[in-house]
C-alpha cells in the first residue's frame, strides 16, 4: 500500500485516476482548487477511509507526506487554459516546481501528466518522444503548450542535479464519463449538441485529423509508467493512434445519438494543430501498453453519461 497524492485530482482524469488507486488498496490524497475539477467527480470517494479531499492552489506550496505524485493539475481544454493564460502558466511552472520541491524532500517518485500539444502544428507524423515539437512561443495556445514544455525542463532538471525519480508522460486526445459538460474539447462539445439538436460546429473544413483514447486506457497507460523502473524517465506519448477526421467524428456522433443536428463550419482558430497522432512503439515496449476501447465503443459509454448531465441541466 503506498500513500499517493495525485494533484487536479477531482478532474476528469485526476478522478478516474482516484479511483483506480483506491481500488488497488492505496491511500490517496486528492488536490484540487476546482477551477475545472468538481466534487461531483469524487463525491462517491468521501467517507471511504483510503480517500483525502484537499482544496488547494498548488501555485501555492503545499507540505505533505507522501510515496509518490501524479501531477495532473493544469485545466486541458482551450476554453478553460485561455480565459486566465497568466493562472495557467503558473499552475504549470510553479506547480511543477512545488510538486517537484515535495518529491525531492520525500524522495518521492512523480509523474508529470504532459501533453501532445508540446508538438504544437507537428511537421512530423505520426508525432515520435524525439522529436521537438513545432510551437508558437507567443499565440493565445502557448499558455498551455509553453507551460507543459517548461514542466517537462523542469522535471529533467531536478532529475538531473538532485536526483528526483520523475516520469514525463505525454497525453493524447482523451474522452470519456466525467467531462465537463462545457469543457470545450471536441469529444464533448460534439456529443452535448447533438443531444440537444444544436448544429455541430466543426472549425475549418473538418479535414483535420485527432486521435482519441478513452479514459480507461489513458490511465492504465499513467499507472504502468508510474511502475517503470527509475531508469526509464520517458517522456512517453500515451494515446490512442487510430486517426480520425473531425468531421467524420462529427458524423459518428449524430448518428450514435440520432440526432437531427447539423453540421455547421467555423473558422479555424489560431495554432490549431492540422494533425495530431501518436506513436506508441515506446509505450508498447516499456510499459507493455497499448489501448484497447475503439472509439465507437467509447463513444456509446461517453454518450450515456452525456445523456444524463443534459437532462440534469
Amino acid at each position: 500500500m503506498k500513500r499517493i497524492l495525485i494533484t487536479g485530482g477531482a478532474g476528469f482524469l485526476g478522478s478516474h485516476l482516484c479511483d483506480r488507486l483506491i481500488d488497488t488498496d492505496n491511500d490517496v490524497l486528492c488536490l484540487d482548487n476546482f477551477f475545472t475539477g468538481s466534487k461531483e467527480n469524487v463525491i462517491h470517494l468521501i467517507g471511504n477511509p483510503r480517500f483525502e479531499l484537499i482544496r488547494h492552489d498548488i501555485i501555492n506550496p503545499i507540505y505533505l507526506e507522501v510515496d509518490e505524485i501524479y501531477n495532473l493539475a493544469c485545466p486541458a481544454s482551450p476554453v478553460h487554459y485561455q480565459f486566465n493564460a497568466i493562472k495557467t502558466i503558473k499552475t504549470n511552472v510553479m506547480g511543477a516546481i512545488n510538486t517537484l520541491g515535495m518529491a525531492k524532500r520525500l524522495k518521492a517518485k512523480i509523474l508529470q501528466a504532459s501533453t501532445s500539444e508540446v508538438y504544437g502544428d507537428p511537421d512530423v507524423h505520426p508525432q515520435r518522444e524525439d522529436y521537438w515539437g513545432r510551437v508558437n512561443p507567443i499565440g493565445i495556445r502557448s499558455c498551455y503548450d509553453e507551460g507543459k514544455r517548461a514542466a517537462e525542463c523542469l522535471m529533467m532538471d531536478y532529475h538531473r542535479q538532485n536526483r528526483v525519480a520523475v516520469k514525463i508522460a505525454r497525453i493524447f486526445n482523451t474522452y470519456g464519463p466525467r467531462m465537463a459538460l462545457h469543457d470545450g474539447r471536441v469529444v464533448s462539445n460534439f456529443i452535448v449538441q447533438a443531444l440537444r439538436g444544436e448544429d455541430i460546429t466543426v472549425y475549418g473544413d473538418g479535414s483535420q485529423t485527432r486521435s482519441f483514447c478513452f479514459v480507461d486506457d489513458l490511465i492504465e497507460g499513467l499507472i504502468r509508467m508510474m511502475a517503470t523502473p527509475d531508469a526509464f524517465l520517458g517522456p512517453v506519448n500515451i494515446g490512442n493512434p487510430d486517426e480520425f477526421r473531425i468531421v467524420d467524428l462529427a458524423e459518428m456522433t449524430i448518428r450514435m445519438t440520432n440526432s437531427p443536428s447539423k453540421i455547421v463550419f467555423r473558422p479555424l482558430p489560431q495554432d490549431d494543430p492540422l494533425q495530431r497522432k501518436p506513436d506508441i512503439t515506446l509505450a508498447g515496449e516499456m510499459l507493455g501498453w497499448k489501448p484497447t476501447v475503439p472509439l465507437e465503443k467509447g463513444l456509446k459509454r461517453t454518450i450515456e453519461y452525456f445523456k444524463q448531465q443534459v437532462l440534469t441541466t
